[in-house]
């Protein structure tokens, strides 16, 4: 990787890319001093706070679902659009916090006993009856 994007050292800043993608940023970084002035631009120019509409909407991850939409998303109990959406922003967009978000639901998840997981499942079922009843 010998030019590297201002837009891929933004999201190497985010941690927003994979571990191919960022290894060969930091490569291309321990071997051209010009990239790492470009590096330390980007990093004076947040410091001074970008403005941006695309800047603003980073920092405040405002695509990102909530924890509780991820939990949602975990149990499967989401409508389609909504369990797309999350899919499509883990899996394509790669978003990093999310991510974490739901591998600390999923160990979250894996400590439950058996009877905690069950009686979660019954609690979430006849509240959705009901929900759905009220439609």
């Amino acid at each position: 990787m010998s030019l590297i994007p201002r837009e891929t050292l933004a999201a190497y800043l985010d941690d927003a890319l994979g571990d191919l993608e960022t290894a060969q940023v930091e490569q291309a970084l321990r071997q051209n001093e010009t990239l790492r002035k470009q590096l330390h631009g980007l990093l004076q120019e947040r410091d001074r706070g970008e403005h941006s509409v695309g800047a603003i909407w980073r920092r405040q991850r405002l695509s990102c679902p909530s924890r509780e939409q991820l939990g949602s998303f975990l149990l499967g109990v989401l409508e389609s659009e909504a369990q797309d959406y999350i899919e499509f922003h883990l899996r394509t967009i790669g978003c990093a916090f999310c991510q974490a978000n739901l591998a600390d639901l999923q160990a979250q998840n894996q400590e439950a006993t058996p009877h905690v997981r069950e009686r979660r499942k019954r609690v979430f079922d006849s509240s959705a009856g009901l929900l759905k009843a009220k439609k």
